[in-house]
């Protein structure tokens, strides 16, 4: 099963190397990387072309945002599934594409999904949530259930199916989409029970301005797709949040290979 991994970047280079390196010490044999910078001027070009065409599609032109370069890494790509690794992120360990290959395969999923660390942008072994997501049940995203993104891979024949990215969004084209795949076209998931990512903490949408944005768009996520949100959606999605602070992983994660 050939598994496509994109990396979009812009001005990343004190952090995008260990991103790549994690992609590229996957056990798994058959990825392909694919890279979309927004034209950086802070040397993240040199990072990426530096490994020597070990990432098999690399382009640097200007973008409409976020959500903008990931449709054009949908496009480039041509694996089986297609999976996002944010450029300040990190696969937990080298296993991480071969459980989810595993895990596509066993349950015949359109979609696999695990568990995510939040740690500290200065220490990537301090962990300060667990991002414990558990299973898909139905009607679970109107009360506030939603998988991590990074941890998401879907088979890009349902990519091109039922569409890519909305770009129209700032902070929430990752929910809208997964919440048009699971919960509006009910493709089947398969849950991986471990984390996979390690994600550094900050970021706009982790703002006061940030999460106001965020919710008005999660709103609009919600019409768009005909589905409403329960009453407590807003009020669970806080209080899931405090919950994860107190978690752990039940074992060690060891450090990922950089």
């Amino acid at each position: 099963m050939k598994i496509s991994i994109v990396t979009v970047c812009f001005n990343c280079a004190d952090t995008i190397e260990g991103t790549l390196a994690s992609v590229l010490n996957q056990a798994h044999e058959n990825i392909e990387y694919v890279v979309v910078d927004g034209g950086s001027t802070d040397g993240t070009q040199t990072v990426v072309t530096a490994l020597n065409g070990r990432v098999r599609k690399f382009i640097s032109e200007p973008d409409h945002g976020i959500y903008d370069a990931m449709n054009k890494g949908i496009g480039l790509a041509e694996g089986d599934f297609v999976g996002f690794l944010n450029a300040d992120d990190l696969y937990v360990d080298e296993k991480v594409i071969s459980d989810i290959v595993a895990a596509a395969a066993a349950q015949e999923a359109d979609a696999v999904y695990g568990d995510l660390l939040y740690v500290r942008r200065d220490n990537i072994d301090k962990v300060v949530r667990y991002w414990k997501t558990g299973q898909y049940l139905p009607g679970a995203f109107r009360l506030g259930w939603v998988p991590p993104h990074p941890t998401f891979f879907c088979r890009r024949e349902l990519l091109e199916t039922f569409g890519g990215f909305d770009a129209n969004y700032r902070i929430a084209g990752d929910f809208e989409l997964m919440l048009r795949l699971i919960e509006k076209h009910r493709i089947r998931t398969a849950y991986v029970r471990r984390p996979l990512v390690r994600m550094r903490v900050g970021g706009r949408a982790n703002t006061i301005g940030g999460m106001w944005c965020g919710n008005r768009e999660i709103l609009r996520a919600f019409a768009a797709n005909g589905i409403r949100p329960s009453p407590s959606f807003f009020l669970r999605k806080p209080l899931s949040k405090l919950a994860q602070l107190g978690k752990r992983p039940a074992r060690a994660v060891p450090r990922p290979t950089v």
